[in-house]
């Protein structure tokens, strides 16, 4: 069995139709649907409440502090990826400024997910390009050390492969499997119609959670036949 190159440039990815379906969603609607998983750790969030992403994943893994890969995929990123990059959670050194954003955004690369650190974050914000990360540092990186492109990575303590959705808001990122996303898309539709219809029957004064009783009897703080 031959070894697999450290740079895997050719994989497949959710097409640009689905992905643009799934984009109307929330993350946390998408979340929920599958299965309450592929949220990342919330210590991966954007840099401003109101940056949005969605996209393909285009993975990358460098050593802590070193963003020699990054370079490297962001000349092989396809319009339309999302970076995610494994920095091994480190705040050190920020692996990417404002150089590197630029050119992200001029390549149609449709935003960055680091989990290690970014800088020039008020000029990130100026540009208005969506980039979620563990936290910011002023010290720049290193470009010394080689990674890996094109495999699988974990960031934010979920294992995410190239090609897979990737989409983060306010609430923070979530991804979901490359071949699971277009089976989802009928049920999270169904359950945001669900979910306006409760939100509305609230404001109509229902505020009762109907299934709450029978929970709480089932976790034993109820009694059979008791009720709050």
């Amino acid at each position: 069995m031959s070894q697999q190159p450290d740079i895997i440039r050719d994989f497949d990815r959710v097409p640009a139709d689905i992905v643009r379906q799934a984009a109307e969603f929330q993350p946390a609607i998408l979340a929920d649907v599958a299965g309450r998983r592929g949220a990342l750790n919330g210590r991966i969030q954007a840099l401003r409440p109101r940056m949005k992403l969605a996209g393909t994943a285009f993975t990358v893994e460098v050593r802590p502090g070193d963003n020699l890969m990054i370079h490297a995929a962001i000349s092989l990123a396809k319009p339309g990826d999302v970076l995610v990059i494994d920095g091994k959670g480190d705040l050190s050194a920020a692996l990417m400024g404002t150089i590197m954003m630029t050119a992200c955004k001029q390549l149609g690369i449709a935003g960055v997910v680091i989990d290690g650190a970014a800088r020039d974050s008020l000029e990130i914000d100026e540009m208005d390009y969506p980039v979620f990360c563990a936290g910011t540092n002023p010290n720049g990186p290193t470009k010394l050390v080689p990674g890996r492109i094109g495999h699988p990575v974990s960031v934010g303590g979920v294992t995410v492969y190239p090609g897979d959705f990737i989409i983060g808001d306010s609430d923070g990122v979530i991804v979901v499997e490359r071949e699971k996303i277009e089976g989802l898309l009928p049920i999270a539709a169904k359950k945001v119609r669900d979910e306006a219809a409760r939100i509305a029957d609230i404001k109509a004064g229902d505020t009762a959670a109907k299934w709450l009783d029978a929970a709480l009897r089932a976790a034993g703080v109820l009694k059979e036949g008791e009720k709050l």
